[in-house]
């Protein structure tokens, strides 16, 4: 890299005027020899972000209004980036301002717009400043950061939040005065499995029984259990599994947030970092989990169904899910947010980490405030539902949050 004083950042409201090999090897870099000097995350990827921007599910009209920061040498070429959106709401996130917001409007200030640096609808952990790996590394982290608070300063917005982070990126943002805030979610490890049958051998007798009782009555009725990834994957496919999604989205009150033509997207750009896992039953599809695949980690995103059978939701979200990371030596699999019962099924507490500057200084104190009682409370149930975990005695040490 040349001199720092040449460093330019800039912002892009289409993520189709950053070049795409650039922006990957920002985001999932590999080294001279093109081995990944970190773990790939398909969110982080240009084609997933571009698909949400090509599908229409992110345009001003949502609510969205893509602001991503790049920084380059003076000559075009980048160097970082980190992507961001700004918003004039808390909808899609996943970790939750409605307080704050509502205590500042009450106030008389403002709190929309905002800027957030995240991935959109995705409560999923990755880096957030996009930064290879490199001596210069640290500089750019900070400019890209500088650049987030000088941004919402210039436009007049409320605040940066930065979402999902790294516990690295959490902890390097703290030090320079970012608020810090946690969350919990619900993750399996794989530690070595050869079988699910050896998963279970972890387990309780009480929690074995209970596991292998849900998975014979999930498939009870003639189901058949499928996984589609690759060229296996075609549009009669996601005709089924859109309509799964819009019912899900329909029954938990609320507007799913992607349309049709994403799916097609994804299919198209990055089919292989996809897992459709389909149930059927007499050859019709009557349910469907949709899985991307990292390259250590199995990220469950959605679920849908048209007919109800018990424990089929299990069956394909977390228990598929496991067989799948097991046979392609995947360590982690992340169900989503949310969902202290999957506890019951392996998946163990892990935090999850977000970082805010807020501008306003009086709102900036009351919210620090906050989050030191709120961390505590995040920290003493995590400890709580960890002692809850149906491993067998001694099985436990290492399955937990680090």
């Amino acid at each position: 890299m040349g001199d720092s004083e040449q460093i330019v950042v800039r912002v892009e409201q289409d993520i189709t005027s950053v070049d795409a090999a650039a922006w990957d090897a920002c985001a999932n870099p590999c080294g001279v020899d093109g081995v990944a000097t970190r773990p790939y995350n398909p969110f982080l990827s240009h084609a997933f972000l571009k698909s949400l921007e090509d599908s229409g599910c992110i345009d001003p009209h949502s609510g969205w209004m893509a602001q991503h920061l790049v920084v380059d040498d003076g000559s075009g070429g980048v160097l970082a980036a980190m992507p961001c959106y700004l918003k004039g709401h808390s909808m899609g996130e996943y970790v939750f301002d409605y307080a704050w917001a509502d205590a500042f409007e009450r106030a008389g200030g403002h709190y929309y717009p905002k800027l957030q640096a995240c991935v959109p609808f995705t409560p999923v952990t990755g880096r957030r400043l996009l930064v290879a790996p490199g001596p210069q590394a640290d500089h750019l982290e900070d400019a890209l950061t500088s650049a987030g608070i000088e941004l919402v300063n210039r436009i007049g917005a409320s605040s940066l939040h930065l979402t999902f982070l790294t516990r690295e990126e959490w902890q390097r943002l703290g030090t320079i005065g970012l608020l810090k805030r946690t969350d919990q979610q619900f993750h399996w490890v794989n530690e070595g499995y050869g079988a699910f049958d050896e998963f279970l051998e972890q387990l309780t007798a009480r929690k074995r029984k209970s596991i292998r009782k849900e998975r014979r009555e999930a498939l009870s009725e003639g189901i058949e259990v499928e996984w589609l990834t690759g060229a296996d994957l075609n549009e009669s496919h996601w005709d089924a599994f859109y309509e799964f999604y819009m019912d899900t989205g329909a029954r938990k009150w609320g507007s799913p947030y992607l349309n049709r033509t994403f799916f097609s997207l994804i299919g198209e750009t990055m089919a292989d970092q996809l897992l459709l896992i389909l149930g059927r039953r007499a050859g019709r599809i009557i349910a469907g989990a949709l899985n991307f695949v990292g390259s250590d980690t199995l990220y469950g995103r959605y679920w849908g169904c048209n007919e109800d059978h018990r424990f089929l939701h299990f069956e394909l979200c977390y228990y598929q899910a496991i067989d799948f990371a097991i046979e392609r030596g995947l360590q982690f699999v992340e169900a989503g947010a949310q969902g202290p019962h999957k506890l019951a099924r392996g998946y163990m507490p892990k935090m999850t980490y977000s970082a805010h500057y807020i501008a306003d200084p009086s709102l900036r104190r009351a919210i620090s405030q906050f989050l030191t009682r709120e961390r505590s409370y995040v920290e003493m149930e995590n400890e709580a539902m960890a002692r809850h975990a149906p491993f067998r005695h001694g099985t436990l040490e290492h399955k937990g949050d680090e």
